[in-house]
């Protein structure tokens, strides 16, 4: 019997494809679908989600499979599906309305909308028949028919509220607040008051590992010495890097923690939540000179060159929870497992500084976590931190080449432009923090793949696999791409890096800048009409593309004097300045930008041959330090093009001969520096001259 299939078969996302033998008529978002909506004037059935979403899977399983509820569906509906991943824009639109109609959203999303597109009900994950205090999926599908056929006005009234309040949340105006570092400690009094002293994070249960919020607070330490600021940090870190979140055998973060103590995750991974998470832990590395923070970043950035990492240099999207149809499966133990793989006497140690008990910690299996130091256990266990510490080391090992023999759960290779961008950045910080040659080399293979593959006629693309790019790219994709090319120039010191950073900078200002009421629109001039031009500003999952625009903005203005991209980064900040003093946790990249902003950034030039050992000390003693709000620029002392381009790098001859940094503000330097010494002095010292 052949197999059945829908017009889904012929998409490139994995997510798309799951789907593509439904019994559902479904299609991919596009004109094919609106049109015969609007031709037949039937009600659109539309369904978000992405492959890593365990709750989208059991709703496939559950009702996109079952033969009657498919029936109910290509009766009364045109149906789509959409992968929010590739499509952003929809998914931000269609989520909000569905947090206006049920005050609160998730995945996966079901909306209804007129063939017009615009939503008249929404919810989320229905089950297949009245339960959890939720009607049956067909219950719905029924109702929803039949009050469309019914009830024309109605719907048509629900719609057009919904419609007028969408258009009304896209509006944007100016604060009149001054931007003052008073907006700076409002933000971080308030923040704080939602600190977990216990635990760590923000909140309770479930928890999810705040990236930006940190990287902010290390900011307000930079700025202000609050030891308070650093020690959230510290604590909150390490909480998530002993807990079952942190994978303790592969590396790399899982998407959440179930509870509050980050023990049990939901097992996806993704590449984003890596991205944020390993720049992080590197920041916290330059502060505190902490090896378990650097053994963290490594650890995160090696299983994203392991498992993540097409062998062209693009990194996939995410790794799904379940293997096997079981969450977590691949990532769990027994105590007998381990018994057996390691010998009593080892397995003895691993589980007394890993936490495996008989009992377990998740469904009777172990998740591994730590709870004791090196020392304590050594102590119980009558062995020396040395011997303990050369055991786990050889436990790991063997317990990971094990693992390496199941069935791994499914990975989404889907190749997004704008998560490239994160991952791209911390390859490249990573490489010049932790001088690892092998991470510059796969930043700027990663840099170069996203060039050569996801642009076409000087726009970038949203989404790459196996072979084939789509999609416009987004305002995130800009923006975040852009920011890990001026990250791969500052750390390379390779001038190709900043051009296409310029490049692509110009062409995001005419795609989505707002000339009327300032800002960035989430989608471009050249994309597809949608029901509304929606605007992003909300630090959520990922960075704004607002923030991270604001900040690229400030970042290359400052290297090439563009007074310009100061000015429309200034207006991004005051657009939210009001904002961020309801929701300061909303804004933690927003606000990393507003310090910079705010500021006095140092900018450093490095002259010097690149490669010789001089000026790599120089660079050594940039970027072993904690300065976030700073610009680097190098190059050697005949480079006339980057001296044209940067002018910073102008008129700055070497010292004797020798590499030479100049620590400046406003292009006014100090007394060239050709010693690390030098150079530390006046980096630790910014007023000092």
């Amino acid at each position: 019997m052949t197999e059945r299939t829908n017009r889904l078969i012929n998409e490139t996302s994995p997510y798309l494809l799951q789907h593509a033998h439904n019994p559902v008529d479904w299609f991919p978002w596009g004109e094919e679908a609106l049109e015969i909506a609007r031709r037949e004037q039937k009600p659109i059935l539309l369904s978000i989600g992405y492959s890593a979403c365990h709750w989208c899977h059991v709703m496939e399983h559950e009702s996109f499979e079952n033969e009657a509820i498919a029936n109910l569906m290509n009766e009364n509906f045109v149906n789509i599906k959409v992968d929010r991943e590739e499509r952003p824009d929809l998914d931000q639109i269609y989520m909000s309305a569905v947090q206006m109609m049920t005050h609160h959203g998730g995945w996966p999303m079901t909306v209804f909308l007129t063939p017009e597109a615009i939503p008249f009900y929404a919810g989320t994950y229905f089950p297949p028949e009245d339960r959890y205090n939720m009607p049956g999926f067909p219950r719905v599908l029924i109702s929803v028919a039949d009050a469309y056929r019914e009830r024309p006005d109605d719907v048509q009234q629900t719609a057009a509220s919904i419609l007028s309040e969408l258009k009304r949340s896209t509006t944007t105006l100016e604060s009149s607040e001054l931007l003052s570092p008073e907006l700076l400690d409002t933000a971080y009094r308030g923040i704080i008051k939602n600190y977990d002293a216990t635990n760590g994070g923000f909140g309770g249960a479930p928890k999810f590992p705040p990236a930006m919020t940190l990287e902010f607070l290390l900011h307000t330490f930079h700025r202000t010495g609050k030891q308070q600021a650093l020690e959230i940090v510290r604590y909150t870190g390490r909480q998530m890097a002993e807990g079952g979140i942190y994978d303790q055998l592969g590396g790399g973060f899982h998407r959440y923690s179930t509870d509050a103590r980050w023990l049990v995750p939901h097992f996806e991974k993704m590449l984003y939540d890596n991205a944020l998470l390993s720049r992080l832990y590197l920041h916290y590395y330059q502060v505190s000179h902490d090896e378990a923070a650097r053994g963290v970043a490594e650890g995160i950035l090696d299983y994203v060159v392991r498992e993540m990492t097409s062998p062209e240099g693009g990194f996939y999207s995410t790794q799904d929870a379940d293997s096997e149809g079981v969450e977590g499966k691949f990532f769990v133990w027994s105590v007998d497992e381990i018994k057996q793989l390691l010998g009593e006497r080892d397995a003895t140690l691993f589980a007394a500084y890993y936490n495996v008990t008989g009992a377990g910690n998740f469904e009777g299996e172990n998740i591994p976590n730590i709870t004791r130091g090196l020392s304590e256990v050594a102590a119980a266990e009558s062995v020396s931190v040395k011997e303990l510490s050369a055991t786990l080391d050889r436990s790991r090992k063997i317990l990971f080449a094990a693992r390496e023999t199941r069935v791994k759960p499914a990975r989404d290779e889907k190749v997004l432009t704008a998560w490239n961008g994160l991952m791209l950045a911390g390859f490249a910080e990573a490489a010049a923090i932790l001088n690892r040659s092998d991470y510059l080399a796969v930043a700027k293979q990663n840099a170069r793949f996203v060039l050569d593959n996801l642009r076409r006629d000087g726009l970038l693309l949203r989404t790459y696999k196996d072979g084939q790019a789509k999609l416009n790219a987004y305002l995130e994709d800009y923006a975040f791409f852009i920011d890990g090319l001026v990250t791969l120039f500052e750390t390379s010191g390779e001038l190709q890096w900043l051009e296409e950073a310029r490049t692509l900078t110009a062409t995001m200002i005419e795609e989505f800048w707002d000339d009327e009421e300032g800002g960035f629109f989430y989608t471009g001039r050249s994309h597809e009409d949608l029901i509304v031009r929606s605007k992003d500003f909300f630090d959520n999952a990922t960075p704004s593309g607002n923030s991270v625009a604001a900040e690229v903005l400030l970042r290359i203005g400052l290297l090439t004097d563009n007074s310009d991209y100061e000015r429309r980064a200034a207006t991004v900040l005051r657009l939210m300045a009001s904002t961020i003093q309801r929701y300061p946790s909303g804004f933690g990249r927003l606000l990393c930008a507003l310090d910079f902003y705010l500021g006095t950034p140092q900018e450093i030039a490095i002259i010097g041959d690149a490669g010789a050992a001089e000026t790599r000390l120089l660079l050594d003693e940039v970027w072993k330090l904690y300065l976030p709000n700073k610009v680097v620029a190098q190059a050697s002392p005949d480079d006339v093009a980057a001296a044209e381009t940067i002018p910073l790098l102008r008129d700055r001859p070497q010292l004797d001969n020798r590499a030479t940094a100049y620590v400046c503000e406003h292009f006014t330097c100090k007394t060239p520096a050709a010693s690390p010494l030098e150079l530390a002095s006046q980096l630790l010292n910014p007023t000092a001259n």
